[in-house]
């Protein structure tokens, strides 16, 4: 007879999918008996083989960051389904429809209340105490990996993002690249499929050697280097949240939306820069916005350099793994 399963909601990107992994980790622990199956796009494989917290992935489709309407299961119902994906109905819909034995989410009823200004991390870790399945929202590392670094203590610089709010100029990028590299530092720009004339355009403007402008680098590879790299220069996105499960010192550039959300954890060798005009507001600016944001365009390359040195560069050696 086949093992009860556990069927976990989480269809976003790489940042969502790691600060969950403090929550699958706990699923994990209170289900030893169960297959634990993550509903997730295929896109995420890799990563999430990474984690090593899940037994299966489920892909699942839907355009953007919509949540799918439809979740390809078969077999016997989940006997648990788990919303991590959302507040509302939309996403726990898609979960009861598959009649689990029983349904944890900020959507049900019995649930606890949803919190504007909490943590990722903290969030599904706080829905998950609730229900009785202790969960502990600093436990987001993950292993490092096996493969070789194509760029041992190099310092990432990676000026890519999905929304257009949260990226910050390629010029000031190219500026501490530049100074970084006059500075000895071996430095590598990396990005997405979608991102290869940006990373040539800032490893160009740097004045660094062809060979450091490394898109879309299959996810082993981009794992290795995030872990050996001395440290990563990066917006709020999903390479952040990778330096944070690696314990790789970053500095990490906010806008739109507010460390308090989705920054590191507050330790000596992960520095945010971020200056609203209201920092208790959790979102003061537009994530969705065409343009970068007001509250990110005022951070400059010399703060960023400062807090690179503050972080790990004042220390010749690359950071110990």
């Amino acid at each position: 007879m086949s093992a009860p399963r556990v069927l976990v909601l989480r269809a976003l990107g790489l940042g969502d999918l790691l600060t969950a992994v403090p929550a699958l980790r706990a699923l994990r622990r209170a289900y030893p008996g169960h297959r634990l199956v993550l509903a997730a796009p295929e896109t995420l494989r890799p990563a999430v083989t990474a984690t090593g917290t899940v037994d299966e992935l489920l892909p699942t489709t839907a355009p953007l960051r919509e949540v799918p309407t439809h979740i390809p299961w078969t077999g016997p119902p989940p006997a648990l389904a788990v919303d991590l994906h959302g507040c509302g109905p939309e996403s726990a819909a898609p979960l009861r429809a598959l009649r689990p034995g029983a349904l944890l989410a900020y959507a049900d009823a019995s649930g606890p209340a949803w919190d504007e200004g909490e943590h990722e991390r903290a969030r599904w870790c706080r829905l998950l105490t609730w229900h009785g399945i202790p969960a502990d929202p600093t436990d987001f590392r993950i292993p490092p990996p096996t493969a070789p670094s194509p760029a041992p203590g190099a310092v990432i610089l990676h000026p890519g993002a999905d929304a257009a709010a949260r990226r910050w100029p390629p010029d000031r990028f190219a500026t501490v690249g530049a100074a970084l590299h006059q500075a000895g530092h071996r430095v590598v720009v990396t990005g997405s499929g979608t991102e290869t004339a940006l990373t040539r355009q800032v490893a160009q403007d740097a004045g660094l050697p062809d060979d450091t402008a490394l898109a879309d680098i299959p996810f082993p590879t981009l794992t290795a280097l995030v872990a050996s790299a001395r440290a990563v220069v990066v917006g709020d996105t999903g390479i952040a949240h990778l330096a944070t499960a690696l314990g790789t010192p970053s500095v990490v550039l906010f806008g739109p939306v507010s460390p308090a959300l989705w920054g590191p954890p507050q330790l000596p060798h992960h520095r945010t820069l971020w200056h609203p005009d209201n920092p208790s507001l959790p979102h003061p600016g537009n994530p969705h916005a065409t343009t970068p944001d007001p509250f990110l365009l005022r951070i400059t390359p010399p703060e960023v350099l400062t807090a690179l040195d503050t972080a790990t560069l004042s220390n010749s050696a690359p950071h110990p793994h």
